[in-house]
């Protein structure tokens, strides 16, 4: 009976072997496969480790860190449409260069709502549903939020020969506005009725 008794527990510790076997078979694949793509995900994006260990721009380095947004109250302004019936309301946010420049803006506040109010009520339903309309009217805006704080915005022109004194001032008056700390003119809605 001995024998009897001794092969059961025979079979019993060769299935616990095979069973510890083929778990650790299975975790090696699964590692193995693991590490496998871990190294080819690396492969497949050298660009952005080699991006990320170049040093940042000039440009971008001097930004002193992100912008800064100046919410605007909501306008509701006629529209020079004929008959005087259509209205535009129009929410405009200002994206400017640090919390110094919209303390600067909030003090002109009054003029600079004045002259957005003539500048929208100066365009038609027509003009403002179009994407170029809306564009103008931004570059407008700009404009009326620049003067007060003496800053020119500059507006390429159009035309097919230029002198050279032209070009120079141009130029110029791009250089100007590229110091502008009022980056760009943002509209949070913009409702036609």
């Amino acid at each position: 009976m001995s024998d009897n008794a001794a092969a059961p527990a025979k079979e019993k510790t060769k299935s616990k072997k095979l069973l510890v076997i083929i778990i650790g078979v299975v975790l090696l694949l699964v590692l193995g496969g693991g590490a496998a793509a871990w190294l080819l995900s690396s492969r497949a994006h050298p660009k952005e480790e080699e991006a990320a260990e170049e040093p940042a721009p000039a440009k971008e380095s001097a930004a002193k860190g992100p912008p800064t947004f100046l919410p605007m109250e909501n306008m509701v302004v006629n529209l020079a449409d004929p008959g005087g019936e259509r209205f535009a309301q129009i929410g405009i946010t200002l994206e400017v260069a640090d919390a110094k420049t919209a303390d600067q803006v909030k003090q002109y506040l009054p003029s600079i709502r004045s002259g957005i109010l003539m500048v929208v009520s100066q365009r038609t339903s027509t003009e403002l549903l179009q994407r170029e309309g809306k564009e103008k009217l931004s570059n407008d805006i700009l404009r009326e939020v620049s003067k007060p704080l003496g800053f020119p915005v500059y507006t390429p022109k159009k035309r097919a020969s230029q002198d050279s004194e032209d070009e120079e001032e141009e130029r110029a008056a791009r250089r100007r506005a590229e110091k502008n700390p009022v980056k760009r003119v943002l509209f949070s809605s913009f409702i036609i009725q």
